[in-house]
């Protein structure tokens, strides 16, 4: 039989079960709602870079010169009209993602990702722009999957 300790009136203590008592939930962080609005801003801003790649190779075709060897399936134009029409859309998913939208979130990754994929094939006309681009679609990839789905911050 276990010893009982009565501490106060009314209360009785067991040691045993407060040796092995759960210890107490930890508090949730804030913290994940910053990385999703640092993911919202930086889908913003990718999405802005997208729009002015694609309208620079829609208005100025010698402004980027490709080779007989690159990667280009469609010509400059072509890659143009994809990166305005992406760049909206990543955009629009960024504003989307500050009003805490799960599909946002799911559309963001895939997004972020198709456009990742989409600059490494545009790298051989415009390495840096297409490396920095890819670098903040790995960032806001990484924000969402790892601290995307934790609970919502109560205001």
């Amino acid at each position: 039989m276990r010893q009982q300790r009565h501490d106060r009136p009314g209360r009785v203590e067991d040691p045993v079960s407060e040796e092995w008592a759960a210890p107490p939930a930890p508090a949730r962080s804030p913290m994940w709602a910053g990385w999703v609005w640092f993911a919202a801003v930086m889908m913003i801003i990718i999405g802005v870079f997208g729009v002015i790649e694609g309208l620079v190779a829609i208005f100025s075709e010698s402004y980027y010169v490709a080779g007989p060897n690159n990667v280009l399936v469609l010509d400059v134009t072509g890659w143009g009209w994809f990166h305005l029409i992406a760049g909206i859309l990543i955009g629009l998913t960024g504003i989307a993602l500050f009003f805490d939208a799960t599909w946002a979130r799911v559309l963001t990754v895939v997004l972020a990702a198709v456009d990742a994929v989409a600059q490494l094939s545009f790298i051989a006309v415009a390495p840096v722009w297409s490396a920095i681009v890819i670098a903040l679609c790995v960032m806001v990839i990484w924000a969402i999957v790892v601290h995307g789905s934790e609970s919502r911050l109560e205001l």
